[in-house]
């Protein structure tokens, strides 16, 4: 049963809102909906929650919506949001089920009890949560009210192409603003998205930053991070950012999918008809050249096109050259991807794979 924070009048409230540090993850909440606080509750994903910060961990900064990464101290009250989080690199952590202290899991503002982490890392920063942001019936407030819909389009499909990766730093989010300033200065007009991963700004500032015309993420579709969210909200989510892209009337989408290979969510996407039936290719990245070989025959045996091999391992001429003879694919480093020349061989790859595709059937 919710219950409220009586003390808190609509304009007490409106004023600490206004006072606290307000995450990444809350850029498309419209904080005139909050009317009270909700201070018993079981947590889902996407509810947006004032809470204090009891000790600093890993994180000492947090992300405000405009990308400035404001430092925190004991005491602070931000605005975060509830969801799970998979990092091999950081952290694993999951929604708890009460309104009990937790975790600052990600930068971006992501609410979590933490389970594991990466020996590198230090525990995560604690918070305490105050109480969930609730509407004028006292309801919960979350990102899905404020998400983007899916959208109609009549026009042909935009070139849409894939970036994935053998796991978290495997030169992902390197990889795709490559190919957009690439795509950008051959004078197309690029639509990005990041379509999986945990709420964060600065893969989509680096998007933005490369030339992408449009940059959207799974915030916009209504999810703080995508771990552990049912199969038909991710496919809910690819075409929610796709279609509102399209309706944008670029010429080209380049799309990222988060961590590895062996993630489920992304598994799950890359194998799905939903994913294949809506791109042209997909660009690989891996940091060494096993990895990019076990990579590419996996999503070769799902017939995802592959089109080129990239990532980490190219900033290695070795590393690129055991690439070249292990597996019988083009390797493109950051530098050939940024090249306006990029978008004739991007065309030319993606009809190489039509053709073959009809020769094998």
């Amino acid at each position: 049963m919710l219950t409220k924070v009586v003390l808190n009048s609509r304009d007490i409230v409106s004023e600490r809102i206004a006072r606290a540090k307000a995450a990444y993850t809350t850029h498309r909440v419209d904080f005139n909906a909050c009317h009270v606080l909700i201070d018993k509750a079981i947590p889902k994903v996407g509810d947006i929650v004032l809470a204090r910060v009891e000790g600093i961990g890993q994180h000492e900064r947090i992300e405000l919506t405009n990308g400035r990464r404001a430092r925190m101290f004991v005491g602070d009250e931000i605005v975060v949001v509830y969801g799970n989080r998979y990092a091999p690199d950081q952290f694993e952590a999951i929604i708890p089920d009460t309104l009990a202290p937790c975790h600052l899991v990600a930068a971006g503002g992501v609410a979590s009890q933490f389970l594991t982490k990466h020996e590198a890392m230090k525990t995560p920063t604690i918070i305490d949560p105050i109480g969930i942001l609730g509407d004028i019936q006292g309801q919960p407030l979350n990102l899905s009210q404020f998400a983007l819909q899916e959208t109609a389009y009549i026009r042909t499909r935009p070139l849409t192409l894939i970036v994935a990766g053998t796991s978290m730093n495997a030169g992902k989010t390197t990889t795709a603003a490559s190919l957009i300033k690439g795509l950008t200065g051959s004078g197309m007009k690029i639509g990005a998205a990041k379509i999986t991963g945990t709420g964060a700004g600065g893969d989509i500032w680096f998007m933005k930053d490369s030339g992408a015309d449009s940059v959207l993420d799974f915030i916009d579709a209504g999810f703080p991070s995508t771990y552990r969210i049912p199969f038909d909200q991710l496919v809910n989510i690819l075409n929610v950012l796709t279609s509102n892209l399209a309706n944008a009337g670029v010429d080209a989408i380049v799309l990222e999918i988060a961590d590895g290979l062996y993630q489920e969510e992304t598994a799950r996407l890359l194998s799905s008809k939903a994913l294949k039936n809506k791109v042209d290719g997909l660009i690989f990245a891996a940091g060494e050249a096993m990895g990019g070989k076990a990579g590419v025959e996996w999503l070769n045996q799902l017939d995802v096109p592959v089109l080129a091999l990239s990532g980490a391992l190219t900033r290695s001429p070795l590393a690129m050259r055991e690439a070249e003879e292990a597996i019988n694919i083009q390797v493109l480093t950051a530098k050939t991807l940024s090249s306006p020349a990029i978008a004739d061989n991007v065309h030319e790859l993606c009809s190489n794979q039509r053709i073959n595709k009809c020769v094998n059937f």
